[in-house]
């Protein structure tokens, strides 16, 4: 009878042990799942940028600056190693890509232009996806990150050596409240 008792004991810890240790993975998973989103949405915003700077060009010859500097940092997101350092060139790009709609805003027939406001949309939409993919990403790295440090799963996490993922964090820059003035 103890014989069937320490089995039964066994068997209920080795079953406690893989289902724990396949909710982890599929947790890890799901996370990296999140960050290809957006991955995927960056490089779609890299594709669509040289169509749009080419486009801005036509009207805007003299902001070469602007283009140079799009084409360096689509280029750092490309190269990025890890979430965060896409991220943070994503964010610096962003900002670039503001200032050609800042350059448009210069350029009425630009902004009539179909192929401009085409693109723009494209990659206003673009953005957007963006935003929305940081959001899952943090919610199934918050999950996972949970699952790591609750009992019993983070003894499991531990035992197999599971790793923390880090959270996409807003720019300091970007918290500040912005400065509202009427005064023209």
């Amino acid at each position: 009878m103890a014989i069937i008792i320490i089995i039964a004991i066994i068997a209920v810890l080795a079953i406690w042990l893989i289902v724990s240790y396949n909710g982890l993975v599929k947790s890890r998973m799901q996370t990296k799942e999140s960050w290809s989103q957006i991955d995927v949405q960056l490089k779609r915003r890299n594709d669509l940028l040289p169509n749009l700077i080419e486009t801005v060009k036509g009207y805007a010859s003299y902001e070469e600056k602007t283009f140079e500097k799009i084409a360096e940092l689509r280029a750092q997101v490309a190269q990025a190693q890890t979430p965060a350092q896409a991220m943070q060139a994503s964010e610096a790009l962003t900002k670039q890509v503001s200032g050609i709609f800042a350059v448009a805003e210069n350029y009425p027939d630009l902004k009539a232009n179909a192929s401009f406001v085409k693109l723009q949309d494209e990659l206003t939409n673009t953005e957007n996806k963006i935003s929305y993919s940081r959001q899952l990403y943090n919610t199934t790295t918050s999950n996972y990150n949970v699952k790591l440090e609750t009992f019993p799963s983070n003894i499991v996490a531990k035992i197999f050596g599971f790793k923390a993922s880090e959270f996409l964090e807003t720019p300091a820059e970007e918290k500040e409240v912005p400065k509202v003035s009427f005064d023209f």
